[in-house]
């Protein structure tokens, strides 16, 4: 996974956390604005939750954080 996409999630990741605790969800999409700007990206973060994690549709903002952290 690239820097920027890292670094992006781990962003993402922090405000929600913030926002709304510990607790709280999100999906791949949650970093990517409605309007599809960046394909590439996009599947990057699709391919990395879905194909190489299989994560669920939702999980928790803390586990995506640490899981990106640790280079996973």
């Amino acid at each position: 996974m690239r820097d920027t996409l890292r670094a992006k999630i781990i962003t993402v990741c922090d405000k929600k956390i913030e926002q709304k605790g510990d607790n709280v969800g999100l999906s791949f999409y949650a970093f990517f604005a409605n309007k599809n700007d960046d394909p590439e990206l996009l599947m990057e973060a699709a391919t990395w939750w879905i194909s190489i994690h299989q994560l669920d549709h939702f999980e928790k903002a803390i586990k995506i954080k640490t899981m990106v952290q640790d280079g996973l």
